[in-house]
């Protein structure tokens, strides 16, 4: 050994097994939540695509109430609408307000296991 240098320690340099695998775990845990994140994102996106369908169904029945210009009678119809090939099923309810000339009319929209996925209200007038 030249004079003026130390030995080498025995730990000189590398990672031991603990540090490795810590690492290992931290990565894993970011990877598995990584993953959760993108299940949710997934499941997300398929909600909102059928809640979008869902208020098609419900636009068209009260548009093409609006279009028929017959004042709508108080009470309550089904209806079934299929949209991009899923089948939706619907109850339409008209009601009275204060103003006999307008009456408030509730679309709810269900899935195939009859759940409710939507409701959208207007007021329909008699003119």
């Amino acid at each position: 050994m030249t004079p003026g240098r130390r030995a080498p320690s025995p730990r000189a340099g590398g990672f031991t097994l603990i540090e490795v695998l810590v690492a290992l775990v931290i990565v894993a845990l970011c990877l598995a939540a990584g993953l959760r994140a993108a299940g949710a994102m997934t499941t997300n996106a398929e909600r909102l695509s059928i809640n979008g369908l869902a208020q098609w169904c419900a636009e068209n029945e009260l548009t093409e109430m609006r279009l028929t210009k017959v004042f709508p009678g108080v009470g309550d119809n089904s209806f079934t609408c299929t949209q991009l090939g899923r089948n939706f099923s619907g109850k339409m309810a008209v009601r009275g307000t204060p103003n006999p000339n307008f009456r408030r009319v509730e679309a709810q929209v269900f899935d195939e296991d009859n759940r409710p996925l939507l409701t959208l209200t207007t007021i329909v007038g008699r003119y």
